[in-house]
């Protein structure tokens, strides 16, 4: 899993509960964005064949969206299923924190994203 910032906690929790199933995630934390670290996350893929990247950003036009790409140009041949993205949904952000938290991406959406990638439920 390819995350940044404010989303690596919820990366980590999830990479835990994905553990304790049976499936075993690489966390890749992007502490620079500029220049962003290709190399760390193509190599992270190269190894584990999948890639989910998490961002709080929304899913058009973001941060998510160029990693993905990155992956799809320099590592397309090393994937085992589709690059997943788990992003904020396409709205502005609201204020009230239970909106907040289901507008941002949260640890179940994220182990849904990595448990699709294995084939569903494991």
């Amino acid at each position: 899993m390819i995350t940044y910032g404010g989303s690596l906690p919820k990366v980590l929790d999830a990479a835990d509960e994905l553990a304790a199933a049976g499936i075993d995630c690489e966390v890749v934390d992007l502490r620079v964005l500029r220049p962003l670290d290709t190399e760390t996350f193509v190599a992270s893929v190269r190894k584990t064949h999948r890639a989910v990247v998490v961002d709080e950003g929304w899913r058009t036009g973001s941060l998510a969206a160029e990693i993905s790409a990155q992956i799809t140009e320099q590592a397309f041949y090393d994937l085992d299923a589709p690059v997943g993205r788990v992003c904020s949904a396409e709205v502005p952000i609201p204020y009230a924190r239970h909106l907040e938290e289901a507008a941002l991406p949260q640890r179940d959406t994220i182990v849904a994203q990595v448990r699709q990638l294995f084939g569903g439920p494991r």
